[in-house]
């Protein structure tokens, strides 16, 4: 596969915006499938993320929400944007996802996947034309009937020691049940936010405080698992 840096053109007069493009190996076309990163931005677990997609034969585009003032600035304005359910984060994952549709090298279907933040983005993202969204660990929004009127079929992984999210495995399962949406939503009995990620959350620094402290810690059996539904559900819906 090939991973390069690109910059991603935005239609709202704010500048490009800098993504992390991964193009799987052999003859496209692929599915598209953009990645919405953790709040920790683009690091290596992430990164990791994008090319289990593309090792998957997806076109997978991550653009860089942090990339306009800092990660401190930026940070508030992605969490606020993700509150409100509009916003420059939405903006730049819009323009990310235009961007593989109009590449020769993608067949026009669109997966959007995102993890810890990023999963309460996809969450959002999956009434905003799309035909698969992977929902992992992301936060729930304030009106979640709201969110999945027209919303395309969503797998969703969750870690019962999570204690961010209560019982939102229960509730994606009962409301998506409700309305007839295709789904796949499991909680991991084992697991805590970022389970799926295959090294330790954070920056190094925070790395003992986010284990130790808030338990954060890989899990990778139920990592494997969850990759494999998630695997299972965007071949039956992207391809």
């Amino acid at each position: 596969m090939h991973s390069e840096r690109i910059l991603i053109p935005t239609s709202d007069g704010n500048g490009d915006v800098p993504g992390f493009l991964v193009v799987p190996d052999g003859a496209g076309p692929w599915p598209g499938v953009v990645l919405v990163h953790e709040v920790f931005g683009i690091e290596e677990n992430m990164i990791h993320h994008a090319e289990h997609l593309a090792s998957r034969g997806y076109l997978v585009l991550m653009p860089d929400l942090y990339s306009r003032g800092g990660m401190r600035k930026c940070l508030r304005a992605t969490f606020r944007a993700l509150n409100d359910g509009e916003g420059q984060a939405f903006r730049d994952v819009e323009a990310a996802k235009n961007l593989l549709a109009a590449r020769r090298d993608c067949t026009q279907k669109m997966g959007v996947i995102g993890f810890c933040m990023g999963g309460g983005f996809a969450l959002q993202m999956a009434q905003r034309g799309y035909d698969a969204s992977a929902v992992n660990y992301g936060m729930m929004p304030k009106d979640l009937d709201a969110v999945l009127e027209g919303a395309c079929p969503i797998v969703g992984s969750y870690g019962a020691k999570d204690k961010t999210l209560k019982r939102a495995a229960a509730t994606m399962e009962m409301s998506l049940t409700k309305r007839g949406i295709a789904h796949d939503i499991k909680e991991y009995p084992a697991s805590n936010h970022a389970f799926m990620n295959p090294g330790p959350a954070g920056p190094k620094l925070m790395r003992p405080i986010m284990q130790k402290v808030a338990g954060f810690r890989p899990v990778p059996d139920d990592a494997a698992d969850a990759w494999a539904r998630i695997d299972a559900f965007f071949t039956e819906h992207l391809r």
